[in-house]
């Protein structure tokens, strides 16, 4: 199995005068892992506390510690999946071990199509960057190879990589509210 290459995250800035420059130029400084799910990596490369975001706040990365974003707030997220056990039972022991370090998704229960069903109160813009997975939902799944993009509306889904290589996706989770009630309207 290949390993994927190094993430490089680049930082744009303004000065006081209002010209740009690259602020910060290396690996990202939040990387998270799962010891109990070699290979699948959580690596958050940004995030804002709150929406319209002040474009000259500092990096809020740190500050996030689970899946969901902050309240009312963005993460962008990288995710390295590596290919499944095919045994299901080693499946289900790499899921709840991911579950208990990232406590915040709502874990579905009952009968699922994939021990990794789970669902966030987010809105989720997935890119596959490199690699290929499966996109499972409760009544269907599809396969997603690099360049496909996904939007999760707050679903109960499932990632599952059946191939023999590692799966990079890009996140951009937004928070999301589950009634019309409590959406902002625009005038």
């Amino acid at each position: 199995m290949a390993q994927l290459p190094p993430i490089r995250r680049v930082v744009v800035s303004e000065d006081d005068a209002g010209r740009s420059f690259i602020e910060q130029d290396g690996p990202p400084t939040v990387v998270r892992t799962v010891p109990e799910r070699p290979g699948f990596k959580v690596v958050n490369l940004w995030a804002t506390l709150g929406t319209p975001a002040y474009v000259r706040d500092v990096d809020r990365a740190r500050e996030v510690q689970a899946i969901m974003p902050p309240l009312a707030g963005t993460v962008l997220r990288i995710l390295d999946y590596p290919p499944e056990p095919r045994d299901l039972t080693e499946t289900e022991r790499r899921m709840r071990a991911t579950f208990e370090t990232f406590r915040d998704a709502e874990r579905a229960s009952g009968p699922n199509r994939h021990p990794g069903m789970h669902r966030t109160d987010s809105i989720d813009y997935v890119i596959v960057l490199a690699g290929e997975i499966y996109a499972v939902v409760d009544r269907e799944e599809t396969l997603l190879k690099a360049g496909d993009i996904l939007i999760h509306r707050g679903t109960r889904h499932a990632w599952s990589n059946r191939s023999s290589e590692m799966c990079r996706l890009a996140f951009v989770m937004i928070d999301a509210v589950r009634t019309q009630e409590n959406a902002p309207r625009n005038p």
